[in-house]
């Protein structure tokens, strides 16, 4: 049976007493400043990390974990909701599960981050959420990709990105609890000493780390607050030709790769390892239909098939020969030309 509510021991408001009104609103002070208000952006250009040999030192740095995957910003309104590539490209439908999410979170808001596709060990697979998305060209959506939120640029009216790193931060753990475990999560920010960070992510077979100053607002370019420090280097590179092999998986038995070089391309050498069975099936039918006569850059090879340089490859690499080529390469899967690739640049 269900007990009636105890009545309480004293009345809320004594009969005595005045009956509970509020305070009468007074006239705004023309003098008070107002809080300014700022349009949502339609789309912020990414800030850059630039590439440096070592994690750098001090107390004013922020290390994150790099992830291999594809540079995202998610656009939340109330209305709409847009999952935008770093070349600008609207992949809300590719990226389902992410999209519905981020529409969970309600307010206004821009987040700054990574998709990718965990392994088994929990890491970044890079092929497998090229896989997800079809593959170059492909029309897949990745439902199975999760998105790494580590910056806050935009919340319900105000641009945060001349806020210093550390107040985002804080403001986006408001947003995204530490232990979220959907389809959006927190990328948390590790302390501690940057080598000894460093050698560890090395040693668990993570691509390396990211250092930002704590400090520094957001820029939209490439200029030191944000660097990153790889275990494994990886590129993206032309493909301006193929060796054929009968014994090679896809028939493939090495790609001819090219980097930028003032206006032109140059030969870095070529890659034969890292391809899966599925991946070269279909990446040899894509080169197929780029066939030319002339090489995209001064290279006589006698039985090697050249293409128009149109599919960028990432490529892992331990570094460069004295000649200018790739050392120990290893082909990871072709980027999106949406996706806004950059592809390698040699200085002149």
């Amino acid at each position: 049976m269900t007990k009636a509510p105890r009545k309480p021991s004293r009345p809320l408001l004594r009969e005595t007493e005045p009956p509970l009104r509020s305070r009468p609103r007074k006239p705004r002070d023309p003098e008070q400043p107002r809080l300014p208000f700022d349009p949502m952006p339609e789309r912020i250009e990414p800030c850059l990390a630039q590439l440096v040999p070592k994690p750098p030192k001090g107390d004013n740095w922020l290390f994150e974990i790099k992830w291999d995957g594809y540079r995202l910003a998610l656009h939340i309104e109330p209305t709409r909701i847009r999952v935008i590539t770093r070349g600008g490209h609207d992949w809300t439908h590719r990226f389902p599960s992410i999209a519905q999410a981020a529409s969970w979170l309600g307010g206004t808001m821009i987040l700054d981050g990574e998709a990718v596709v965990l392994d088994e060990q929990g890491r970044a697979d890079f092929g497998a959420l090229q896989q997800a998305l079809g593959g170059r060209g492909g029309k897949r959506s990745a439902s199975e990709a999760i998105f790494l939120a580590f910056d806050l640029l935009y919340l319900d009216g105000h641009d945060l990105r001349g806020m210093a790193l550390a107040e985002r931060r804080q403001m986006l753990g408001s947003i995204i609890p530490v232990d979220a475990f959907g389809a959006i999560r927190l990328l948390q920010a590790i302390e501690g000493d940057g080598d000894v960070l460093f050698a560890a992510a090395c040693e668990h077979g993570l691509e390396g780390l990211i250092a930002k100053k704590l400090d520094a607002p957001y820029h939209s370019d490439r200029r030191g607050d944000w660097v990153k420090i790889k275990c494994v280097q990886s590129e993206s590179f032309f493909i301006i030709g193929y060796e054929p092999s009968t014994a090679a998986l896809g028939g493939i038995g090495r790609l001819l790769l090219a980097a930028r070089k003032g206006e032109g391309l140059v030969y870095v050498g070529g890659v034969g390892t890292g391809f899966k069975r599925h991946e070269a099936t279909k990446l040899r039918k894509d080169l197929d239909t780029l066939k030319t006569s002339k090489p995209a850059v001064a290279l006589k090879r006698k039985g090697t098939i050249w293409v128009q340089p149109t599919l960028i490859a990432e490529i892992e690499n331990r570094g460069w020969t004295d000649d200018g080529k790739l050392r120990h390469s290893s082909y990871k899967g072709l980027r999106e030309k949406q996706d806004n690739a950059a592809v390698y640049r040699i200085d002149v």
